[in-house]
This record gives C-alpha cells, structure tokens and sequence, in this order.
C-alpha cells in the first residue's frame, strides 16, 4: 500500500458562534449582523476545545459575513494562531434567504404555516420568494460583492444554488491545500456548512434536511486519500450539542419551546 493511500487528510468546519438575528430568530442569510455575546462565548469555547484536542492549522477559510469573520478571530486567538492566513470567499456565505430575510422565523411560520416555512428552510431546490432589484439588501449595491460578476449575486437561493458555489469552490481552492498536507480550518454558516457534509457524507437531497449543524461547535472531518471520510466528531459534551441541533430544528415551528 503506498504512503498516499496511508495518508489522512483532517479538515475542521465550525458554524459561526449565535447571532444577533439568531437570538431574535429571524431569517438572516446574507444580512451582515454581528455576534451577540453568547456568540462571542460559543467561538471562544470553540477554540478551547481545539486547543485541548491538540489540533493545530496552516489555513483558514471564511465567508463575507462578520459573524464568521469574528468567529474564527476569536478562535484564532485561543489558538494563538492569529497569524494564520485567512482567506475569505462569498462563495462561503450562508445561503441567501432572499425577502425572508429579517422576518422572524416563527412569527411567518404562523402566517404561512410551518410546512411551507419548513420548504424554505430545509427544501433541497425551493427558493425563498426572491428580493426585488435595487432592494436595500440586493447585494448587487454592496461594497463588499463590488468585486464579483454581477451575474453571480443571488436574489434568493434553495440549498442547490449554495451547494453549487460552495462545493466548487472547495474542490477548487480548499481540496488542494489539503492533499499538498496543509491543516485547514473553515468558519462559516449553517448552510454553507450543510453543503459541504452532504457531500462529505453523501446524503441525499431528502437526508440533508434533517442535519443541523450547531453554533460554536467544531466539527472534525477525517478522510483518506480517494476523500472517503474516515472520521467525523464534534468537539463537545454529547448532550449539549444535540440540545443545539434541537434547538435550530425549532426554529421554524409556529410555537417554540421556552
């Protein structure tokens, strides 16, 4: 068997630390909002539980978004590792929920039911009813997307539409960093993140709907050569962690637990 076949490639995701538009549960997507001071906690407790586990970087990947930027700041510091290259992409954005976005998640719930909140959340191909051009939150008038092809700013995406920037981008610039034998890092969003794992894990379009990946906590990929995943964990106490996966599937619920 060769050295290359022997050979294990690691890769680490954490979903950015609780939001300010997480704690008042309204659609976020591509709003630039910053982290509460729970968030802030959840990101420094991330990196704590890195650090513990001894697992240490060379790259870092991050979206636009001042939640994921600070995110992986604050890890970086427990790290020590401040001086890591950062590299930031939009094509790691969370998916853009279009006009949905600032709208609370239950109070619409209650309004359109939560089935069809349940389709614009968790749907694989169904976009959120989309902005309307020269909206204040179109990104084509932003600052920071002056750089990209207007042609490739969305109005509104399904999972599909993030999975179809995120995953290529990936393979493109991320994979290669990691088969030359560099540790790399990505600090994103829920759903930037649940277009990765689905193609990790190869779940199919109805299984991904049911993954919730939970703030602050870091997830740690293990694959072998051919990208086959050897391992996958989070870092954390057991209960606690799902008690966060439960607590974003509650999110579009016309009532939600107190």
């Amino acid at each position: 068997m060769s050295a290359e076949s022997d050979s294990i490639m690691r890769l680490v995701l954490i979903r950015h630390g609780e939001s300010a538009w997480n704690r008042l549960n309204l659609f976020t997507g591509w709003t630039d909002v910053d982290l509460t001071d729970t968030g802030r906690q959840e990101a420094a407790d991330g990196g704590r539980a890195l650090r513990r586990e001894g697992l240490d970087f060379d790259i870092c990947y991050t979206s636009y978004l001042k939640r994921a930027i600070r995110t992986l700041n604050i890890v970086l510091e427990e790290l020590d590792r401040e001086w890591l290259p950062v590299t930031k992409s939009w094509k790691l954005n969370e998916r853009h929920y279009g006009a949905l976005q600032g709208l609370n998640k239950t109070e619409t719930a209650q309004k359109y039911g939560e089935d069809q909140v349940k389709i614009w959340r968790r749907s694989f191909d169904v976009r959120p009813p989309a902005l309307d051009a020269g909206d204040e939150r179109d990104p084509h008038g932003m600052a920071m997307y002056r750089e990209v092809n207007a042609d490739e700013l969305p109005l509104s995406e399904a999972l599909s539409d993030t999975i179809a920037r995120a995953w290529p981008y990936f393979q493109k610039r991320i994979l290669p960093e990691m088969r030359s034998g560099r540790r790399v890092l990505i600090a994103a969003h829920g759903n930037s993140l649940r277009a990765l794992v689905k193609q990790f894990d190869h779940l199919g379009d109805d299984e991904i709907a049911g993954v919730n990946i939970p703030t602050g906590i870091p997830l740690v990929y293990e694959f072998d050569a051919q990208m086959n995943v050897t391992d996958k964990r989070y870092l954390g106490d057991p209960a606690a962690i799902e008690a966060k996966m439960n607590a974003v599937a509650d999110q579009g619920k016309a009532s939600r637990p107190a």
